[in-house]
């Protein structure tokens, strides 16, 4: 293992508030890119976690996501052993700049200082190693007060990145690596001036990636935003603990402005330097990005699921739930779900977002949650809805339990099909096997609970005058809803 630059912790601070709205329909809003699993079984967040492992003087994450992706940040950091790691809280989107300084407020408090290592939870980064050494010098600059980012060699003319000018290049004691103070920052170029910047050199893709000391960046923010200082400083002073998460003070967060770190801090500070990185790395902004990061097969496709392909060429096809066929076609994103499906030339799907808005205004839920939705203690899938009926899969993982809860409009049959439920009515309480059943009356107070070691699964069926999940009374709940 390489050596650790200083004494101070290193603290892995993963940013995840982002919702993916060009990767619909797989990613939606309330289950979002970074927590599915796109590339080998694993969800970016997963590969982010298992990226920053081994790094030298690494202390534990600190994530900072919204609230409604709280529990599946929770169960993939238990996952990956990261059982100890603080998730925080935003109220609402702030950008990056608020996020990063509530996080770089906890490392102080807990460290008294530290060297934060700031990245997205979407990206991917395929060479592990090439990473880890670029981090290993990142801390050595940081320690000596500059604010890092990481500057991506850029290998085509791409135009949906911003871009960083290498300035004059510095030396850092002790270390082989290359930096450079940082000339400008660069909005996305045209395609021309993309080319001229990949001929002269000296232009990097930024990647949205940082690292600095937390004193530092507070300092920084502090001169440069403070309103987003002051606000993000009260906000964790009043901030309180929920279960295994830290709650921002709603008030005093929405008070500070939403900006990136870039136009806060990196734009106006005389402190920053770049880093090049050349480790395959990827945003994995839109199908095409994922096509790109993903292996080909000999014509150049990605086929996924059931999919039959004939005289296909370049095309990224995902198939859900059913047998999707293409004959004949080139260059496209064939997405199918279970409520869904995309059709999209690859080189424009990042317009794809422009589907997510019609639906947002349109008030559809296709844009916000998939048939099957996530909760701490399992999942639940929409099988078949109609005027004063829903069926229901639900599936409860061993160990956990549902709320104890009652329904004013709706009364509701359970048929167990896998494992064991204990069911609680009112004052009783019975246990059911596979192939046993039982029915929950309107206004009757219920909790379904799996005391097995496998996952418990049961068909629901629902019938009243009102189906809507916020017809939910909520008496006792382990999650703390």
């Amino acid at each position: 293992m390489q050596e650790t630059p200083s004494s101070l912790p290193l603290v892995p601070v993963i940013l995840s508030g982002g919702s993916g709205t060009r990767l619909w329909p797989m990613s939606r809003q309330l289950y979002p890119k970074q927590f599915i699993p796109l590339i080998g079984g694993q969800s970016l967040f997963q590969k982010t976690l298992e990226r920053v492992a081994g790094l030298p003087g690494r202390e534990s994450p600190i994530t900072v996501c919204n609230e409604e992706h709280r529990f599946m940040a929770a169960e993939q950091l238990r996952r990956a052993g990261e059982d100890g790691a603080l998730i925080m809280l935003e109220p609402a989107g702030r950008n990056t700049a608020p996020a990063i300084a509530v996080a770089a407020l906890e490392v102080l408090e807990r460290h008294g200082d530290g060297v934060m290592l700031v990245l997205p939870a979407d990206h991917i980064v395929n060479d592990r190693a090439a990473f880890h050494s670029a981090a290993i010098f990142g801390m050595k600059a940081a320690i000596s007060a500059k604010l890092v980012t990481f500057g991506i060699v850029p290998d085509r003319p791409e135009t949906g990145y911003g871009y960083i000018h290498e300035g004059d290049r510095l030396d850092i004691a002790g270390a082989q690596e290359t930096v450079h103070e940082v000339e400008a920052f660069v909005e996305k170029p045209d395609q021309q001036t993309a080319r001229r910047y990949l001929d002269e050199g000296g232009y990097l893709w930024n990647s949205g990636m940082f690292m600095f000391l937390a004193s530092r960046y507070l300092k920084e923010l502090s001169v440069h935003a403070p309103g987003i200082f002051e606000a993000c400083s009260t906000a964790h002073q009043r901030r309180s603990r929920d279960l295994d998460f830290v709650r921002l003070e709603k008030a005093a967060f929405l008070e500070s402005p939403s900006d990136s770190i870039d136009y806060a801090v990196m734009e106006k500070t005389e402190h920053a330097v770049v880093i090049p990185l050349d480790a395959g790395w990827n945003d994995v902004g839109s199908w095409h990005s994922l096509w790109e990061a993903e292996e080909h097969d000999e014509h150049e496709n990605i086929l996924i699921g059931d999919v039959i392909a004939e005289d296909c060429k370049g095309c990224y096809i995902h198939a859900g739930r059913r047998l999707v066929g293409a004959v004949g076609v080139s260059d496209l994103v064939i997405v199918e779900t279970a409520d869904a499906v995309l059709v999209v030339p690859r080189e424009r799907s990042q317009e794809v977002r422009a589907i997510v808005d019609r639906l947002n205004n349109e008030g559809r839920g296709e844009a916000q949650l998939h048939r099957k939705v996530y909760r701490p203690w399992g999942s639940y899938e929409s099988i078949d809805m109609e005027e004063r009926f829903q069926a229901k899969r639900i599936s409860v993982d061993p160990g956990h339990s549902l709320s104890l809860q009652m329904h004013h409009h709706r009364a509701e049959h359970w048929i167990v099909v896998k494992g064991t439920a204990r069911v609680t009515r009112d004052n009783e309480v019975v246990l059911l096997s596979e192939n046993e059943s039982t029915y929950i009356p309107v206004g009757c107070n219920h909790r379904l609970e799996n005391p097995g070691r496998i996952p418990l699964e049961l068909i629901e069926v629902q019938s009243g005058s009102y189906l809507g999940e916020d017809d939910i009374v909520r008496f006792e709940d382990n999650y703390g809803r």
